[in-house]
């Protein structure tokens, strides 16, 4: 054919080709998002792993997508990854040849997935990373064998997370090949047994055991970790070797959560610093030694088969070399425990303790001159105890100069040392809610001989900001109670009856947060206190909330189980754009008067806590929820109910009925007698 006879065919597909041009030659839009050499492909829907990304990406991110299966050469044209992260996938395995030319991968992340279904695969592919420094297997549903398997040769990882499996009992053989591993996550398992399971780590510095089912750890050997967490699980006993003459490194132990009967019997030399114990059944039996009432009574106890290469040990309950080296103790936890007391220079063995928390146990004296607490003692918690007495001399107090929070609440005190926080000049809080103490008139204190005295003063605590005395029984607080404190939180609820208007007026410029709750106040000027963010005034039967609010700069207001019907219109404008926080359950509103409830509502900022639960009152007492209040409760929002009119027409119709009674009654004799006439009084025909 002559070429000027292809010309009109030419023509022809000249339009569809340049359609095609550009069709081809228009970007596709790609699921994944870069930032420099990394790639972000998370919730894409994606069932395989994207093509067309630079060749050069070093981390590869693809969370929370679709893939089942990661194929063989899928990662070929990413030589580059150091990070891949296929968390929250349905991925079942990895095919053996996988990372094949993946030798540069560092962290790989394959956590949430069911890589119990295809293990054996996985294991195979996992092998072909010789470089591999983080590996995240938590909740893939794997078992012991199935974990072994999975790091079999994986000799360069450094961190591993197997949380969330169906783990059960770990041996010599489980971490065999890991020698550089340095933390691993073990938590959320069901694990009982895990003998000898890290003997071939000298590199583990950080295990996590949380929340699994072990019944003890005794031969506890493991010198080199330094953070060990056994909390959450059955634990009766805490047993370090003691034939050891290596320091231990470790220096944060939990075993909180637990079944613990003893102190555990720590390691003779390390380097502890925090010792979580809280919620457990601890108590010290050094009582026992001297046991008149049952002088035949063992007063030793026997650990069989502590490990394979000693013999039985044979120990006394109160042998203080059993609490181990707490020598360079900072935290110590007891809460929630059974102690009575402390054993003799047990406090003492800890220079450098700084914080101190007793919180519900069952000591009954604290003598704080006999324990000889550290200069370093920061914070003190005693609350939720059965003290009935506190113990301290001046060169005591002295000593105590660095002690910032003291807590006392929740127990039997109605007496203490004669100026016992005046004298500590660092003290920031004090908390001595619910015990029977008094605050001390001035004039009393001048004249007191006494160590012990039955109030309390805050005098020359230039530092106190948060003052607790809630539910003290406390009825009057003396003018000059607080004078020259720099109170910011001031805690005065359950004391019915208080009358605090004329002894806070000299805090109007510190106060921040103020607890009135349960005082039985019925009004109060506020406009002084110009900081003043938090304030609780519930309980207190209030039928009309104080003017003085609106002049307060309030983030948190608590009006719960008051008398209010409703917030002025006034009122609610002005608190409604500062305000955070507001409480406002159990008080009978008016379902009439809710142009407050409106404003709250409107302003995004408020959260109305338990909104859906807060009621009004209809004019015949039916409760409703202002939440979903119906239009025709009312005419309209604060308008005059229906039940008002027909309340006013009732009357005026009763009236009109009496009187039309009235009248009836008034003509009704007359007009009996002319029907008398009319019927019976006709004329006769004799």
């Amino acid at each position: 054919m002559p070429v000027h006879g292809l010309t009109p065919i030419l023509l022809c597909l000249l339009p569809v080709w340049i359609i095609l041009t550009q069709v081809s030659s228009h970007p596709h839009r790609s699921p994944c998002q870069l930032i420099q050499t990394t790639a972000l492909c998370n919730n894409a829907k994606l069932s395989s792993v994207p093509s067309g990304l630079p060749h050069n990406i070093e981390e590869l991110q693809l969370n929370c997508n679709q893939l089942q299966t990661l194929q063989d050469g899928s990662l070929l044209q990413y030589p580059s990854l150091i990070t891949l992260s296929l968390a929250s996938n349905s991925l079942q395995k990895l095919e053996s040849n996988t990372f094949q030319d993946s030798k540069l991968l560092e962290s790989l992340n394959l956590a949430h997935n069911n890589l119990s279904v295809g293990y054996t695969e996985t294991s195979h592919a996992l092998k072909q990373l010789p470089g591999l420094k983080a590996l995240d297997l938590s909740e893939n549903n794997l078992d012991d064998e199935m974990a072994a398997a999975l790091l079999k040769n994986l000799t360069s990882l450094e961190y591993l997370n197997l949380s969330g499996n169906v783990l059960q009992r770990l041996d010599e053989t489980s971490f065999r090949d890991l020698h550089q591993l340095k933390e691993l996550d073990l938590q959320w398992n069901i694990m009982f047994e895990i003998d000898g399971a890290f003997d071939s780590n000298p590199k583990l510095q950080r295990l996590n055991l949380a929340f699994n089912y072990l019944p003890c750890l005794t031969d506890f050997h493991m010198t080199q970790l330094v953070v060990l967490n056994t909390s959450h699980n059955f634990i009766e006993w805490f047993i370090s070797r003691q034939d050891l003459n290596d320091t231990f490194q470790l220096e944060t132990l939990d075993l909180s959560h637990n079944k613990l009967l003893f102190f555990p019997f720590l390691p003779n030399h390390s380097h502890l610093r925090n010792l979580y114990l809280s919620h457990n059944s601890i108590q010290f039996y050094e009582h026992l030694a001297v046991n008149t009432t049952f002088p035949n009574s063992t007063t030793t106890v026997e650990f069989y088969n502590v490990n394979k290469y000693t013999s039985n040990v044979t120990a006394k309950l109160w042998d203080d070399s059993l609490h181990g080296d707490i020598s360079s103790l900072e935290i110590l936890d007891l809460r929630g425990n059974q102690v009575g007391y402390f054993p003799q220079g047990f406090i003492q063995k800890m220079p450098t303790l700084s914080r101190l928390q007793m919180c519900t146990n069952c000591l009954e004296t604290l003598n704080l001159t006999s324990e000889q607490f550290s200069g370093s003692l920061y914070e003190l918690d005693i609350s939720n105890n059965r003290l009935n007495q506190v113990v301290a001399d001046e060169g005591t107090l002295t000593t105590l100069g660095n002690l910032t929070y003291f807590n006392l609440s929740l127990n039997d005190l109605n007496s203490l040392p004669l100026r016992l926080f005046s004298s500590l000049p660092s003290l920031r809080s004090v908390d001595l809610s619910y015990n029977n103490i008094d605050v001390c008139l001035s004039e009393e204190d001048e004249i007191k001989t006494d160590t012990i005295s039955a109030c309390v003063d805050w005098r020359n605590i230039m530092s106190l900001g948060q003052l607790y005395l809630k539910g003290c029984n406390l009825k009057t607080i003396p003018s000059t109670a607080f004078t020259g404190l720099p109170l910011t939180h001031l805690e005065l609820s359950d004391n019915p009856g208080l009358s605090v208007q004329q002894s806070i007026q000299s805090l109007s410029r510190t106060l921040q947060h103020l607890g009135l709750g349960n005082t039985h106040i019925q009004d109060f000027d506020f406009s002084h206190f110009k900081r003043l963010k938090f304030l609780n005034i519930s309980r207190n039967y209030l039928a009309h909330l104080p003017p003085s609010l609106q002049d307060l700069d309030l983030k948190v207001l608590d009006l719960r189980d008051n008398r209010l019907s409703t917030i002025p219109p006034g009122l609610a404008n002005a608190l409604a754009p500062k305000l955070h926080i507001v409480f406002l359950t159990g008080n009978p509103f008016n379902c009439c008067q809710t142009e407050w409830f409106r404003t709250f509502e409107k302003t995004k900022m408020i959260n109305m806590v338990e909104q859906s639960d807060i009621e009004c009152e209809d004019p015949v007492r039916t409760t409703h929820r202002l939440q979903h209040l119906q239009s025709s409760v009312c005419w309209e929002e604060g308008g005059e109910s229906i039940f008002w009119y027909i309340l006013l027409f009732v009357p005026i119709c009763l009236s009109f009925v009496g009187i039309s009674i009235i009248v009836l009654l008034t003509f009704k004799p007359k007009m009996l007698q002319k029907s008398i006439k009319k019927r019976c009084l006709k004329r006769t025909s004799y």
